[in-house]
């Protein structure tokens, strides 16, 4: 325990980070880098609804990667800004999406995110003494492509869902979920395969007429 507890160089303790075990992210260096981004940020969320050309350019700046027709609605709240998340092209977010980016966050084509979700790749010790010495680790999560994320869903970290998959307004994704499903629930769960039905309904008896 008292080997763990011994303070690391910046070095040390941002490979520390990227390779998911247990670091400080108040580490000084962390931080100073992380704060950048921050202010970014920050003019992201202050941007008014018609400055579309602004926010395209602040996008570029904060994320790893970002898509072309990407659109995230302020508010938008992010540990790194997006610096961490690859988001593929015509990502569509609503509001208060929030996104603990400690550690890589990749979102595929055509995904689509309700309001007040959450999407986390940081984690704490369960002992008692390393959290209270701030200790903390990251796992990358990976959304498919054309994935709908309902309202409220909370993504867990380390967690994988697969292509075309829904996830029910509310969930706690805490395990990974395959393609072609539609999952619900605390835990979340696959209830069904998207199938036929599918293609004449969509919703509950209401027939597709396009």
């Amino acid at each position: 325990m008292e080997d763990s507890l011994k303070r690391r160089s910046p070095e040390e303790e941002r490979r520390r980070m990227e390779e998911g075990r247990l670091y400080l992210p108040t580490d000084d260096s962390i931080m100073e880098e992380q704060t950048g981004y921050l202010e970014l940020l920050y003019d992201y969320n202050e941007t008014r609804p018609h400055e579309a050309e602004r926010r395209q350019e602040l996008l570029k700046k904060m994320f790893a990667e970002i898509g072309e027709d990407c659109y995230i609605e302020p508010p938008f709240h992010a540990n790194w800004a997006g610096h961490h998340a690859h988001f593929g092209r015509q990502v569509y977010a609503n509001f208060n999406l929030t996104l603990v980016d400690d550690a890589d966050i990749y979102v595929g084509d055509c995904t689509m995110i309700g309001p007040n979700v959450t999407i986390a790749t940081a984690g704490h010790p369960i002992l008692p003494e390393l959290r209270e010495e701030a200790y903390q680790y990251n796992l990358p999560v990976h959304i498919g492509r054309n994935v709908w994320l309902g309202a409220g869903v909370i993504v867990m970290p380390g967690v994988t869902i697969g292509d075309n998959t829904v996830i029910g307004a509310g969930s706690i994704v805490t395990k990974d979920i395959p393609a072609n499903v539609v999952a619900v629930g605390n835990p979340c769960r696959v209830m069904r395969e998207i199938g036929d039905r599918d293609k004449k309904y969509y919703y509950r008896d209401r027939e597709i007429d396009l």
